[in-house]
C-alpha cells in the first residue's frame, strides 16, 4: 500500500477554522476494521484547503438544490442550521436552482433566496461559512438569464453565455439573492464551449460551437476577484483539456488558477480518477474535486432496488414521492439496468460489512485523496443527519479491494 502525505490540511474543531495548528493526514484513509467515531462529530470535523486557494471548508459541504421545489424556505433554513451545528461551513448553490428545472414550480434563484434569507436573519453566521455558488453554462434561451434581471426579462429569453457582461452580472444577481457583498467560491456550472456533460461518454465534433474565448472568461473572473467580489474560483463539470486551457490561460494573464472542479463521482461513476485527477493532484494544478451526486440522485441509498419497474413506475409506496421516480427523466441514469445491477451488489458488500449503501458510498468519497469536501444533500433532517454520521466511517482495505472489484465488473454504468 502507498502512503502519501495529504495536501489538504486539516483541524479537528467545529466551526471556526484557526490560523495555525494545521496537521498532514494520509491521502487514503484506511484501517484494518470499520470505525466509528465515539465523539460528537461537530468535534472531530476535518477542515481541508481548497486546492491553490486560502479557503478551508469541512469535508462535508450542505447541497442545497431541492430548497424551492422539494424543500420549503422553513426546512431549508433547518437544514442550515442543523449542518451548522454539526461542524459544516460550506454551503454550495447555483443560479439555476432549485432543480429539475422542468417542475412547474421552477423559479431560478429561488435556492440562492433561501439562502440570502437565513443569513439576513443570522447575520453573524455569513463570516462563518464559505458559500459557494455557480453561473449557469451555455444555454440557446435560458429563463434563469432573465431573471437576473429585476423585474425578470419576458420571454424570448436570451442565451446563457459566459461572457463579460454575463459573468458579472449573474455574479450581481447572486448577491443580491444572496444578500451578501461577497461570494468565497464562484464556479463556471457548465462549460461555454460543447463538451459531452451530465452522463454523456463521447465527444462528437459535429456538435462544436463557436464559444467564448477562455481568455476572456478568465478577465472576467479577475475583475470580480479584484473588486473583491468573489474570493476564489472554480470549474465544474469541466474536462482535462478545458481544466489545463483554464490554468495556462490564468497563469499568461498572472491571475490565481481555478482553486476547484465540480463534476460527478461516485460509485457509479469514477471517471475522474482515470486522468482528471492527475491533472488536478497537488504537485500538478492542485485542484480540488467537489464531487456531486455521491448517491447517485439518491439510487445508492438502495431504496430503489425491486420498488421500480423499468419505466420508474414505483412498485412499493415508499418510493411513489422519491425524486427518481417523482419527477421522470431525470437523472435518469441512475436507475438503468446496468446501474441497478452495480447498485445491487454495492449493496449486497454494504449489507456483510454492517452498514447501508448510503454509508459505504459516502465514506467511499471520503477516503479519496482528490476530494477536499464531499457535496451532500436530503430532503429531510433524518436523512442529511445520516449522510454527516456517515463520514465518521473510514473504510477498511478489505472493503476498498471489493468495491473496486466491483467496480472492475462494472465501470461507470450510469454512463450512456
Amino acid at each position: 500500500m502507498r502512503h502519501i502525505t495529504q495536501p489538504y490540511l486539516t483541524v479537528p474543531i467545529a466551526t471556526t477554522i484557526p490560523t495555525a495548528c494545521f496537521i498532514h493526514r494520509l491521502l487514503v484513509r484506511t484501517t484494518t476494521n470499520i470505525h466509528r467515531s465515539r465523539t460528537p462529530l461537530s468535534a472531530t470535523m476535518k477542515y481541508n484547503k481548497l486546492g491553490s486557494s486560502d479557503l478551508r471548508v469541512s469535508e462535508i459541504c450542505l447541497g442545497t438544490m431541492t430548497f424551492g421545489i422539494q424543500n420549503t424556505e422553513q426546512q431549508a433554513h433547518e437544514q442550515i442550521e442543523y449542518a451548522y451545528n454539526r461542524g459544516i461551513n460550506f454551503i454550495d448553490t447555483a443560479e439555476v436552482y432549485p432543480i429539475p428545472s422542468s417542475h412547474p414550480a421552477w423559479k431560478p434563484g429561488l435556492t440562492e433566496q433561501y439562502i440570502g434569507t437565513y443569513f439576513a436573519k443570522h447575520p453573524d453566521r455569513r463570516k462563518r461559512f464559505v458559500l459557494a455558488t455557480k453561473i449557469s453554462g451555455y444555454s440557446p434561451s435560458s429563463q434563469t438569464v432573465a431573471y437576473r434581471h429585476h423585474p425578470p426579462l419576458d420571454p424570448p429569453y436570451p442565451p446563457a453565455r459566459h461572457d463579460r457582461q454575463s459573468i458579472l452580472s449573474a455574479c450581481d444577481a447572486s448577491l443580491r439573492r444572496l444578500q451578501t457583498d461577497y461570494i468565497d467560491l464562484y464556479q463556471l456550472h457548465w462549460p461555454d464551449r460543447y463538451v459531452p456533460v451530465f452522463g454523456q461518454r463521447v465527444y462528437t465534433p459535429s456538435l462544436e460551437r463557436n464559444s467564448e474565448p477562455i481568455r476572456d472568461i478568465l478577465l472576467a473572473i479577475k475583475e470580480l476577484l479584484d473588486q473583491r467580489k468573489i474570493r476564489a474560483y472554480g470549474l465544474s463539470n469541466e474536462t482535462t483539456f478545458g481544466l489545463c486551457q483554464f490554468v495556462h490561460m490564468a497563469d499568461q494573464i498572472g491571475m490565481p488558477r481555478p482553486a476547484t472542479i465540480q463534476n460527478s463521482f461516485c460509485l457509479l461513476d469514477r471517471r475522474f480518477e482515470s486522468e482528471l485527477a492527475e491533472a488536478c493532484a497537488p504537485s500538478n494544478f492542485n485542484v480540488g474535486l467537489l464531487p456531486w451526486s455521491i448517491l447517485a440522485g439518491g439510487a445508492l441509498s438502495g431504496k430503489y432496488l425491486d420498488k421500480v419497474d423499468e419505466h420508474r413506475n414505483p412498485l412499493d409506496s415508499s418510493v411513489k414521492d422519491c425524486r427518481l421516480v417523482k419527477f421522470r427523466g431525470f437523472m435518469h441514469r441512475y436507475l438503468s439496468e446496468p446501474s441497478t445491477r452495480a447498485t445491487r451488489q454495492y449493496a449486497q458488500l454494504a449489507k456483510q460489512h454492517g452498514m447501508s449503501l448510503a454509508t459505504m458510498a459516502q465514506a467511499f468519497c471520503k477516503s479519496r485523496w482528490f476530494i477536499p469536501s464531499s457535496i451532500i444533500g436530503a430532503t429531510n433532517i433524518k436523512q442529511l443527519k445520516e449522510n454527516i454520521d456517515a463520514f465518521q466511517v473510514e473504510l477498511s482495505r478489505d472493503v476498498l479491494q471489493k468495491i473496486d472489484a466491483i467496480h472492475n465488473q462494472h465501470k461507470d454504468p450510469c454512463i450512456e
